[in-house]
């Protein structure tokens, strides 16, 4: 088995009216619960940049921390949806329904293997 990052890019749902929002929603939970009922789901989540107490931050390799990346930047991860299984096709399959639940095209990225924990 291999862990797959499936996430979009910030901005990615933007487009979207209010009254749209409660439908993606409940599509983004049923795609969810069953890669959870599948026995692939490790972790998934939308992340926060739009409240004004959001602090992104990057830290260097001498720990001084600079603000950012700022709002702005189209490089910003919107969510993600991390599963576990056998094959890059079925990490596909679950990164199309993710993206016609969500309405908006996904990114897929294999995590590197690693002895330790694999």
């Amino acid at each position: 088995m291999a862990k797959y990052l499936i996430s979009f890019e910030k901005g990615a749902m933007d487009h979207f009216t209010e009254e749209d929002w409660p439908e993606v929603g409940k599509a983004s939970n049923a795609v969810e619960q069953e890669a959870k009922d599948a026995g692939v789901f490790v972790f998934a989540g939308g992340l926060d940049y739009v409240d004004d107490d959001v602090e992104a931050a990057v830290v260097a390799v001498d720990g001084v921390v600079t603000d950012g990346p700022y709002p702005e930047s189209k490089e910003l991860i919107g969510g993600v949806m991390i599963v576990d299984v056998p094959t890059r096709e079925e990490a596909l399959k679950w990164a199309a329904k993710n993206a016609a639940a969500c309405r908006c095209a996904q990114d897929v990225r294999k995590f590197m293997y690693d002895p330790e924990i694999d």
